[in-house]
């Protein structure tokens, strides 16, 4: 099956790249990962804030590229936000202001799975903003983020795009697998069915929001594991960082329990060894 252009690539680009093979993937992410956690602790030691926004297409692979930066990383230290619907509260006040709590305070990293890009994305095209709050964050966006990088914080915005027939074959191998089979919502569904609408929303947020002090970084998805390599390795070129990898210590010796008797182990509750 011939592939459509991505988008903003050029019809040159479209092959399909030949995949990384697992020899070569999975060493280079480890390699990544250790950076991953020397820029951890060079934020903890700078005390610095950042945010990075993934946003992009329905199956796009953003939760699998968050998982792997994530996984060797302090919680404590480098959180995921990911908010669901808003409340009705939620839905009265300024659109930012659910957004605002979960800003990093110093020495600390927080990954927006989504964002407050949502209302010139799925509200948009779903029709859950009027068009005067669509207009109004056009105009705010910009400025909120400028504000947000004058008070310290690095913002790093990155959209995963991918194409057309590769999204419908994620879709499709969601309905076939069981366990996949719960990430395909109804509002993914719908998106399908309005992928030029979704293009035409993209590249007009694309218009406003793409600043000189925040540009958005677009990542070619249609490829996972090239993407997730590609995506870690230009979020750590993003941040100067430092190796503050500690020397090696020396165990102390444990010290006699004089005078101490433990109680019976038969008096634990342990769980069920089914595999011994």
């Amino acid at each position: 099956m011939t592939r459509k252009p991505k988008e903003g690539r050029p019809a040159a680009s479209t092959g399909q790249a030949e995949k990384i093979r697992n020899k070569v993937y999975e060493p280079e992410l480890a390699r990544l990962q250790v950076e991953l956690v020397k820029l951890q602790e060079w934020i903890k030691h700078e005390g610095s804030k950042v945010v990075v926004i993934f946003e992009g297409r329905d199956a796009a692979g953003k939760g699998g590229v968050i998982k792997r930066i994530t996984q060797r990383l302090n919680p404590r230290i480098c959180r995921v936000v990911a908010l669901g619907t808003p409340t009705e509260r939620e839905k009265t006040q300024w659109y930012f202001q659910r957004y605002v709590p979960h800003l990093p305070a110093a020495g600390e990293m927080v990954l927006f799975d989504r964002s407050w890009y949502n209302r010139a994305g799925v509200e948009r095209v779903m029709g859950f903003c009027t068009d005067e709050e669509y207009r109004e964050f056009l105009r705010s966006c910009p400025e909120f983020e400028r504000m947000l990088i004058r008070s310290g914080i690095t913002l790093i915005k990155y959209w995963f795009s991918v194409s057309d027939d590769e999204q419908e074959h994620r879709f499709e191998s969601r309905i076939d697998e069981p366990i996949k089979r719960w990430k395909l919502s109804s509002m993914d569904l719908e998106s399908r069915a309005r992928w030029q609408q979704y293009s035409r929303a993209k590249d007009e947020m694309f218009k406003y929001t793409d600043i000189k002090q925040a540009p958005w970084y677009v990542v070619n998805a249609d490829i996972k594991k090239h993407a997730r390599l590609n995506c870690i390795h230009h979020l750590l070129s993003m941040i100067p960082y430092q190796d503050l990898t500690p020397e090696p210590v020396s165990l102390p010796p444990r010290k006699d329990r004089k005078g101490y008797l433990r109680p019976p182990i038969t008096d634990q509750t342990f769980v069920p060894e089914v595999y011994p």
